[in-house]
């Protein structure tokens, strides 16, 4: 006689992966509390598509814009009787800078005011009172820092990708807070052959002065941008080049994220491109991932933490009990503490397993069904 275990076939075949992917889930599921992901200071963001820029980085320094540097000269030799400026402190155009007593005859001899030439911060002086006056050399210098250039050296291999026009943010560590941008003025014509450099000049505006002649400064040159692209900070990327992964905010369970494989694109100083592994609306770690990958499965147990979200007991591994194995656990609390319990409710799974036999008969008889058409059994 033929047979038919279709139906029981599928119920296998679904039931022992969808088994197996809960099990898989758990295991990389970091359950915290509220305590713990104020420690860690875990910040999250959702993972939405949009703007995405390729930028070519390279290091540099800050440099006085040309035009912003003026010296302080006399035009007749002679004496310095007074002189007004101070290093490094402000100076404004028309100021009085030194006083040069003449070399002429008098009595007093004649004297003659220098002004100053640029308004801007005094960055050298070369005379003190007293000392001699020649034409020929300057007596100070001053720099207006309102504006500056910012020079970077860009890897003469990536020189081809820049060109006038394209927008740079500008850091620099002694400025820690803010980030300048501005855009690419002009390529140098020469490479630089011991470093294998090409200059790359920004103008930048420079509000209250931060940024002086001779800091250190990091570029991000953004040289090309793509639209609908999903990305995440690269901070929220964890693992190493054969294993990249992410931590995702899980939906139902609270202070839990899920450790998430993700295969990643682009990339450049800020964000990396993530070509698959996330959902839309998936919120992930991006600060605090790398503390997060060395906290274990976490604080709070899966089981209390289902407990709490679902409002009914589970199983130590997170699986929902079946009908009547939470009630011996009861029961058995009760004896522990002297209270009596209702017996005409010990069996309460009966009608659970009453159905579920009534399936299991509907299911055998629809396997072991003969077919239409088949000959009766011969004695």
């Amino acid at each position: 006689m033929k047979t038919r275990f279709y139906p029981f076939c599928v119920l296998l075949l679904l039931g022992a992966p969808l088994g197996a992917a809960d099990a898989a889930r758990n295991a990389n599921l970091v359950i915290l509390d509220a305590t713990a992901v104020e420690n860690l200071r875990l910040r999250t963001a959702v993972a939405e598509p949009g703007d995405f820029e390729e930028t070519v980085f390279a290091l540099g320094r800050i440099d006085v814009y040309p035009g912003r540097r003026a010296v302080v000269s006399s035009r007749i030799p002679g004496r310095a009787l007074e002189v007004n400026l101070k290093l490094d402190h402000p100076v404004r155009q028309g100021d009085v800078a030194v006083v040069v007593e003449s070399r002429q005859f008098g009595e007093p001899p004649p004297a003659v005011q220098v002004s100053a030439p640029i308004s801007g911060i005094v960055s050298a002086t070369f005379v003190v009172p007293g000392q001699p006056v020649d034409p020929d050399k300057p007596l100070a210098e001053i720099i207006d820092l309102t504006e500056v250039y910012a020079l970077a050296r860009v890897p003469e291999h990536l020189a081809a990708r820049l060109k006038p026009g394209q927008l740079a943010r500008i850091s620099a560590p002694a400025v820690a807070d803010t980030v300048f941008e501005a855009d690419l003025e002009h390529l140098g014509a020469l490479a630089d052959p011991a470093s294998g450099t090409v200059e790359a000049a920004f103008h930048v505006r420079n509000p209250g002065l931060r940024l002086r002649p001779g800091m250190r400064a990091e570029f991000s040159i953004v040289t090309e941008r793509h639209t609908g692209v999903t990305s995440v900070p690269r901070s929220a990327l964890q693992g190493d080049a054969t294993n990249r992964f992410v931590y995702v905010k899980d939906f139902d369970l609270p202070h839990a994220f899920l450790k998430t494989p993700v295969v990643v694109g682009r990339s450049n100083d800020r964000f990396v491109e993530i070509v698959r592994g996330l959902l839309p609306a998936d919120e992930v770690v991006t600060e605090g991932a790398y503390s997060l990958a060395f906290a274990g499965a976490g604080s709070v147990s899966l089981k209390a933490a289902l407990d709490a979200a679902h409002g009914h007991a589970h199983a130590e591994d997170g699986s929902e009990l079946k009908p009547g194995e939470a009630k011996p656990a009861v029961a058995a609390a009760g004896h522990d503490h002297g209270h009596a319990h209702d017996h005409g409710d010990e069996h309460p799974e009966r009608p659970w397993q009453i159905l579920s036999a009534v399936l299991f008969l509907a299911l055998l008889a629809v396997g072991f069904r003969r077919p239409r058409g088949a000959p009766p059994a011969q004695p």
